[in-house]
């Protein structure tokens, strides 16, 4: 009998590929001029070949360019263009956070063609069942379940790979997400819509058991797919390191307290198991406070985009969260409408004080991370920490996909007045009065609760043996899998090398 930790080293199967499948793809690739990125290029672009450098420079962002996959990484430059050595973060200061300690926010805005971070998920979960011969580009779809910007990667990935990607997500997302799909799809019917907004995970589910019926398509569940736990492991934890040790060459006091994330898929929270254990530090899980899943076992909904919940990704690693912490959509909508407009802007540099090159940085902050941000606060409130302790999350999209909400923010929000005693009030109340409530630290038995609960969606509802569910409590199931990637980059060479054959 395969045991989980195998499983999971094998990406869901990935042995049960076949060679005629995979000459097709290798024909297709070949057809389209296609060269997969290793991962370990993407954690560290200068690796990148210096032809491929070359030839990317002609490349624009947003084309759905094969090159573009070269681009999926955190050190694209402002322009998203060029490559920096270090990846673009701000440090925000205590006089815009009201903490001491520093708070550093990673920008996912920058990755290619959906501006967030979410298009290396999907490519980490595509491409080792590409080369594995397990999806066909000349027959399958691929089907990318999501609640925010997973599903979009899944569909420029797609499209670069040369086949039909189908995005399925909530009908009450910004609309800015379903004018990018309906530029990016094949044929319009390729975006599903599902009831309700981001806590209806459940509906998403059952519509991918709907599109299943059909052997033609795939679907990539970035909630279950060890892929996403790899590519953001590896290539995302390396990039939040590299920022923290940049930043320690000139302080070399410096500490790495923790690490916030919200839920979402858990995929980014993997990148958090790879501080702790390069660095010790904590991790952080951030969730909303119209619905507490993991805090109180409770149901709800809510506007911060992207995060899901009312439910526990199978790919979470529980028993490795140290705080589960709660944030008000009240707080995330009021905080970025501020940021995302000069009276807000105009009154943190004239009347609050915070720096202008930072203030200047705050359109990059979609909800999510303004989420992830204020979880940072409480927690460096809730332990009195000093300015040498860091705190380091991920923004990851900006304000530019939220644009279409801003009517609503404005009246729900603000009562249709926005100037500079609305902004101060709401300022004022959500983020200097952050406080520590829907604040937990865990304990084992909290852990334990989070992790039964999970029981109830993938046992119950999708089918997961009770082997397989069970195994993810151990570390050492984890730990087992981390040398994957590895392999993956073996197996990304030669099939590179196939594609380039072509005799």
């Amino acid at each position: 009998m395969t045991s989980p930790a195998k499983k999971a080293r094998t990406e869901n199967g990935h042995q049960n590929g076949t060679q005629e499948v995979r000459k097709n793809t290798i024909a297709r690739f070949r057809e389209r001029n296609i060269r997969l990125p290793k991962f370990s290029e993407l954690a560290d672009p200068s690796t990148i070949p210096s032809d491929i450098k070359e030839a990317l420079a002609k490349v624009g962002p947003d084309e759905a360019h094969p090159l573009n996959l070269f681009r999926m990484h955190w050190y694209n430059s402002a322009d998203r263009k060029s490559v920096v050595e270090v990846p673009g973060y701000v440090v925000l200061p205590e006089s815009l956070t009201g903490v001491k300690a520093k708070i550093v926010v990673l920008f996912g805005e920058r990755f290619p063609m959906i501006t967030a971070h979410k298009v290396l998920a999907a490519y980490s979960c595509l491409a080792p069942r590409l080369m594995n011969g397990e999806f066909d580009p000349t027959k399958h779809k691929a089907v990318w379940p999501s609640t925010g910007n997973y599903c979009r990667g899944g569909v420029a990935v797609s499209k670069i790979m040369g086949c039909r990607g189908v995005a399925i997500l909530p009908e009450e997302m910004s609309q800015e997400r379903f004018d990018w799909l309906g530029k990016w799809v094949s044929d319009p019917a390729d975006v599903i819509k599902t009831v309700g907004s981001e806590s209806n995970v459940k509906e998403i589910y059952d519509k991918c058991a709907e599109v299943k019926a059909d052997p033609q398509n795939v679907v990539f569940n970035q909630f279950a797919e060890y892929g996403n736990v790899h590519g953001h492991y590896h290539v995302t934890g390396r990039a939040l390191g590299h920022v923290f040790e940049h930043l320690k060459k000139s302080d070399a006091n410096l500490k790495l307290f923790a690490m916030t994330s919200a839920t979402g898929s858990a995929g980014t929270l993997s990148a958090a198991d790879r501080l702790k254990d390069d660095f010790g530090a904590k991790i952080v899980c951030v969730e909303s406070q119209e619905c507490p899943t993991l805090l109180y076992n409770r149901y709800g909904a809510h506007n911060i985009q992207g995060i899901g919940d009312k439910h526990v990704p199978f790919i979470h690693n529980t028993m490795n969260t140290d705080y589960v912490v709660g944030i008000s959509d009240a707080a995330t909508d009021s905080l970025e409408y501020i940021f995302d407009h000069e009276e807000g802007r105009r009154y943190l540099r004239e009347r609050v004080g915070v720096p202008k090159d930072v203030v200047d940085t705050l359109p990059s902050f979609g909800y999510s991370g303004i989420a992830n941000t204020l979880a940072a606060i409480k927690l460096a409130k809730y332990h009195d920490l000093g300015p040498n302790d860091v705190i380091m999350t991920v923004a990851t999209d900006g304000a530019a996909l939220y644009q279409s909400d801003y009517p609503m923010i404005l009246e729900k929000r603000f009562g249709g007045r926005f100037d500079e005693m609305s902004v101060a009030q709401a300022y004022g109340r959500y983020m200097l009065g952050c406080s520590t409530d829907y604040f937990q630290e865990m304990t084992h038995r909290d852990r334990q609760r989070i992790f039964n609960l999970g029981y109830y969606t993938w046992v119950e509802q999708q089918g997961v043996s009770l082997e397989d569910f069970n195994a993810r409590k151990s570390q050492d199931f984890w730990n087992n899998m981390r040398s994957v990637i590895k392999e993956w980059d073996v197996q990304i060479d030669a099939f590179n090398a196939e594609v380039a054959n072509k005799d």
